[in-house]
């Protein structure tokens, strides 16, 4: 059963990820930051300089951020956000939407156009310090990025297009070539973030489709779990065993009169999964 545990009304509710004991979220058009303790049901709220699709964990204990601006070191115990790296100066109209590591602690993040209409939108790897572009294909909105548990397959998300890719990832960290993992129906949604769980089944959100499905290594519809609200954006696992889904939401694009008979949108909800996830490695800076 899906239980709204989070009313925080997110104009853009994204980037679910467990971290420690909380889950740590953004709305990205209030440039706000997010950890919610669900074991109280309280949190607490940073402001980013700028739109912010996402934290990760690193090893030296801080926060790295996906803001317009670039990657940034976020201090929690501050609330400072310090430039890291702009990885496309020449896009000023991009924005960086969505990230992950994998197990090596590299970071494998997208950015996109902010009006969502140009094809400016590229995957990067973060490794050693060092950005890289993928070398996939330029869409309008990436998504995603997820990898599976032996870090050998990447899954990139094309979300205008309605497509999920299955990339090999090669040992150096280069990758071989795409072929379509998902395709999602007329009428379904569209693509949003995805994830791994522990039996390297993939989890996707479905923008205007009221749910999020689950998808076998071979890329079958295998389960989906309906939402009460339209735009479900990504889901994470946490709690103590990793058993507990949470799914971020959105209120944008909703007119006033649609809102009415989804009074939840933009909350955080919480269901069983029936798996557990995976643990989130720290990035290697």
């Amino acid at each position: 059963m899906v239980q709204s545990v989070f009313a925080v009304g997110a104009t853009l509710g994204e980037g679910p990820v467990w971290i420690g004991d909380a889950l740590w979220f953004v709305d990205i058009k209030a440039h706000r930051l997010y950890r919610f303790d669900p074991a109280t049901g309280t949190a607490q709220h940073w402001t980013a300089p700028d739109q912010i699709g996402w934290v990760l964990p690193t090893e030296s204990g801080d926060l790295l951020a996906g803001v317009k601006t670039g990657l940034h070191r976020f201090d929690p115990a501050t609330g400072a956000f310090t430039l890291f790296h702009d990885p496309e100066p020449h896009h000023p109209d991009n924005r960086l939407n969505d990230a992950t590591t994998d197990s090596r602690g590299r970071v494998w993040f997208g950015t996109m156009d902010d009006n969502e209409a140009g094809e400016t939108g590229r995957l990067h790897r973060l490794a050693d310090g060092t950005t890289q572009d993928s070398g996939l294909p330029p869409v309008a909105i990436t998504n995603g990025p997820a990898v599976s548990a032996d870090a050998t397959t990447l899954y990139h998300t094309d979300t205008l297009g309605k497509r999920i890719w299955r990339v090999p990832i090669n040992d150096d960290g280069t990758l071989g070539t795409p072929a379509v993992h998902v395709e999602i129906e007329d009428g379904a949604g569209h693509p949003d973030g995805c994830v791994i769980d522990s039996e390297n089944c993939l989890w996707t959100g479905l923008w205007g489709g009221w749910r999020v499905r689950r998808y076998d290594p071979a890329g079958a519809a295998i389960s989906e779990v309906r939402f009460p609200v339209s735009n479900i954006t990504k889901i994470a696992f946490g709690g103590a065993d990793l058993r507990t889904a949470y799914a971020t939401t959105a209120r944008k694009g909703i007119d006033p009169a649609a809102l009415a008979d989804q009074p939840e949108a933009g909350n955080v909800f919480a269901f069983d999964p029936g798996v557990a996830g995976l643990p989130v490695t720290p990035a290697k800076l």
